[in-house]
């Protein structure tokens, strides 16, 4: 045989090895590959009032009043439906107060507020939001995110650093992070 047929049949032993190498030390072919993807988190929302079922409900984020009103039940015939939007979007952790015919409402802001001021308890206003330096751990608590161990942590950090000068700063009180704070930013407040 000549050189160079020796050569070529070398490269082609090589060739073929190198295959069968590959090939089985591929993986199976019948594997499956699971793909996960993160589901976001669902909102709670208290509903009461004029509803079948008054209760907290979670809701799908995104939803709207109309949303959290048919997992309560749906409104009860006495319910004011003209003093509710229902087509407004919600947010995470607010009450709704559907009214009753017979109860006193103010007119319906035009903004995109999901329902007016006086039925939303996380409305936007100050008087309305909690004072983070003057809270107790009860009322903390009951902040979405917050539970009693992180309240706890809030008073304790209070004490030890003093008042807080904005609301940014409970991002500093261990366990409570930029997550927590978007949940919690529309609820309070600080006084000096």
């Amino acid at each position: 045989m000549k050189p160079w047929q020796l050569v070529l049949i070398g490269v082609f032993s090589g060739l073929l090895s190198a295959a069968l190498v590959l090939l089985i030390s591929a993986p199976p072919r019948s594997e499956t590959i699971i793909l996960t993807t993160k589901t976001p988190l669902p909102w709670v929302v208290h509903v009461s009032g004029a509803v079948v079922t008054p209760g907290v409900y979670e809701v799908p984020p995104m939803s709207r009043v109309r949303d959290v009103i048919e997992r309560a039940g749906g409104l009860l015939p006495q319910a004011n439906t003209e003093a509710i939007n229902l087509a407004a979007p919600l947010k995470d952790g607010v009450k709704i107060r559907i009214p009753f015919l017979d109860e006193e409402t103010t007119p319906l802001p035009i903004n995109n507020s999901p329902v007016p001021e006086v039925y939303n308890e996380a409305s936007g206003t100050d008087s309305d939001r909690l004072d983070i330096n003057q809270a107790s751990i009860e009322q903390l608590e009951a902040l979405p995110g917050i539970g009693r161990t992180r309240a706890e942590a809030i008073v304790e950090y209070r004490q030890k650093q003093g008042k807080f000068d904005t609301i940014e700063q409970i991002q500093n009180v261990p366990g409570i992070g930029p997550g927590i704070f978007e949940q919690v930013r529309e609820l309070i407040t600080v006084t000096p």
